[in-house]
């Protein structure tokens, strides 16, 4: 197989994905989820790496390993 009929296999293969994945999206169950699902992660909820808490637990976790001198 040549170099360019490698190339537009996976030019073939990427557009034949690209299409499924639209026409699932079109097509979907209401309610149900596809296969990327939406983050619910939010700035300043006790589990995200942004708040105080996750700031927290880091510096705690790191200050334990050795990676701090605290």
């Amino acid at each position: 197989m040549s170099i360019s009929k490698k190339i537009g296999t996976v030019i073939a293969a990427y557009a034949i994905v690209l299409g499924v994945m639209a026409m699932g999206e079109m097509f979907s169950v209401p309610g149900a989820s596809g296969i990327v699902t939406p983050a619910e992660a939010r700035v300043g909820r006790p589990l995200t790496p942004v708040s105080v808490a996750g700031v927290a637990r880091r510096t705690v976790r790191r200050c334990a390993v050795g990676v701090y001198h605290c």
